[in-house]
């Protein structure tokens, strides 16, 4: 089938080369030149394991092209998917959907054929119902479907994510859309993928109800740990022991940094700011937001007691900057909280992070990057482990700093106490 995905960000990049490598035609296009140059190079704008070894070799095997030209490229297209940004409406929590509907008036003039046009973007819902009328409204003579199948790919693990979806949603009344769609995916049916087709509205709210229960997940997890730190309780046993009843699960039960990525934030205020919209009051999930936020400040306070409540001049090293392991992205990352924190307090900081230099600390007074996990230490009075990046989990500190002793805080529990206690460190851990 032949494929365009209109934006080049995570889902749009991973999707589109996925499908290619699958076997379709897929051209990915953006309004970005630079962007779409590099990527014709082989040069990848995200970090996402694996990826970069796809797009080379679907771009050699010409099953994967890019472009700027969205008007040409729809029309040379069966399916469309809408992949670009949805971000949160600056001073409030509904979604931005500006990007979806300006490419939707350029679809409607490029429409030559039967089109499948399809949401990939997390939207808000009644958006399909918006789409539709935007291009019925432009193009009324040819005939289309609009569709709902939202993604779910977590960042780090996306390529597997889509290869072995434990779901692929398709929201659609339209049969003949629904009959291709299910032929797309069924490669990853046929691996075991449930497949469910559903109304468009329900697809659109699954992804937002979905988020926001991982995101409550999480959230739960980290209060339980406060109160097991409280009565003497290893908020490990208690994961572990939740997680066998099967009506529960295991993930999204490990206490530590608040939630961040380009997904929950986001996405848990959509939901709140569609509730609103008609008149319903979501009160698990703004408690859910609020306790989330209140999270850095939480562990902060624990750094104060750890330092004995003294901060300034003690020097602090991160290990880890990014909001999780194996991606690039620091969107409300905790780090992004702490790190200015502790530098107002007069901490002198130093991070390292194996995807190096991050922007966002520029003006920040006395941070400094370094480049190895060597260089990022030496010298220490507190490290933190704030990204659960393998790199750190086989570390041993003790003869990586011969002869010196720092306290280490483990805000992901990567650690064994004993082992590192053994080692000659003080160490504290998260709900422990």
């Amino acid at each position: 089938m032949k494929l365009c995905m209109i934006g080049t960000g995570y889902v749009g990049l991973v999707s589109g080369v996925c499908f290619a490598d699958l076997g379709n035609e897929v051209i990915c296009v953006d309004n970005n030149i630079k962007k779409i140059n590099l990527l014709k190079k082989g040069k990848i704008p995200i970090y996402e394991p694996g990826l970069s070894e796809l797009v080379v070799k679907n771009y050699k095997n010409k099953r994967l092209y890019f472009s700027t030209e969205l008007k040409k490229s729809v029309k040379d297209s069966d399916i469309i998917f809408i992949c670009v940004g949805t971000p949160t409406k600056k001073g409030g929590g509904s979604a931005d959907l500006n990007q979806v509907y300006n490419v939707s008036k350029e679809i409607s003039s490029s429409i030559n054929k039967y089109k499948i046009i399809i949401t990939k973007s997390t939207v808000p819902v009644t958006t399909g119902d918006e789409i539709e009328k935007i291009i019925s409204n432009r193009n009324n003579k040819k005939k289309f479907s609009i569709v709902s199948n939202p993604e779910f790919l977590r960042e780090g693990e996306a390529i597997r994510d889509f290869i072995y979806p434990d779901r692929v949603v398709i929201g659609t009344n339209d049969k003949k859309a629904g009959r291709i769609l299910k032929n797309l995916y069924s490669p990853l049916i046929s691996k075991g993928a449930s497949y469910l087709q559903t109304s468009r509205r329900a697809a659109e709210l699954i992804k937002y109800a979905s988020n926001a229960f991982l995101a409550t997940k999480i959230t739960f997890i980290n209060e339980i740990a406060n109160l097991c730190e409280k009565t003497d309780i290893n908020v490990e046993d208690i994961s572990i022991g939740m997680g066998l009843d099967k009506r529960i699960g295991g993930r999204f039960l490990r206490a530590g940094p608040a939630y961040g990525g380009s997904c929950f934030p986001k996405d848990t205020k959509a939901i709140i700011s569609t509730a609103d919209k008609f008149k319903t009051n979501l009160s698990v999930i703004k408690s859910v937001i609020k306790s989330n936020e209140n999270r850095s400040k939480i562990l902060l306070d624990r750094v104060y007691q750890i330092l004995n409540r003294k901060i300034k001049n003690k020097k602090i090293t991160f290990l880890g900057v990014t909001f999780k392991a194996n991606t690039d992205d620091m969107r409300d990352s905790s780090s992004l909280k702490m790190i200015p924190w502790l530098s107002k307090k007069g901490a002198i900081i130093k991070y390292f992070d194996p995807t190096g230099y991050k922007k966002e600390f520029l003006k920040i007074k006395n941070v400094t990057n370094k480049t190895t996990i060597k260089d990022a230490v030496q010298s220490s009075d507190l490290v933190i482990i704030h990204t659960e990046w393998n790199d750190f989990k086989s570390i041993n500190f003790k003869s990586l700093v011969k002869g010196k002793k720092f306290i280490i805080f483990d805000m992901r529990n990567i650690y064994s106490s004993m082992k590192i206690k053994g080692q000659g460190f003080k160490y504290y851990g998260v709900g422990k």
